[in-house]
């Protein structure tokens, strides 16, 4: 079992108002599958999410993270210059969102060949770390050890 899962198991949580909270201030918007997207697992603790982006220019594509929501967006501009005999390039607008965890950082951003990857990794606190907790002395072994 993973920190993740272990984390948010819905049969042992203690404290999980903030849970539902969070569940219950994204809105219910439906995503379309455009643009298409690949994440993969580079190491226990890095990932990327690739969107293939053809079309569109560093200049045209916006990413940003607020409330542990990355929100991608693409703007593109139609070139009235062109006439096309067959567009098969798709280069519409778009905003894709990925729910993020508490302790995924988004550390880097990249843009080659047409593919946007987006570099993330999984940071956990010491403090928020499993630990060992010790085993005090009960009361009784307390005044006994005092005497």
């Amino acid at each position: 079992m993973t920190y993740l899962q272990s984390k948010y198991d819905p049969l042992n949580t203690l404290g999980f108002d903030r849970i539902f909270d969070q569940l219950l201030a994204k809105p219910a918007t439906k995503q379309t599958s455009y643009p298409p997207y690949n994440i993969t697992k580079e190491s226990e603790t890095t990932y990327v999410v690739e969107l293939a982006l053809a079309g569109f220019s560093e200049e045209e594509i916006d990413i940003t993270v607020k409330d542990s929501i990355l929100t991608v967006e693409g703007t593109s501009e139609d070139s009235a210059e062109k006439e096309y005999l067959h567009r098969g390039i798709a280069a519409r607008s778009f905003s894709r969102t990925f729910t993020l965890a508490d302790t995924i950082v988004v550390t880097d951003a990249t843009f080659k060949d047409g593919i946007l990857g987006i570099t993330l990794e999984n940071v956990i606190h010491e403090e928020d770390k499993p630990r060992k907790i010790a085993i005090n002395a009960s009361v009784e072994e307390k005044q006994f050890l005092s005497e």
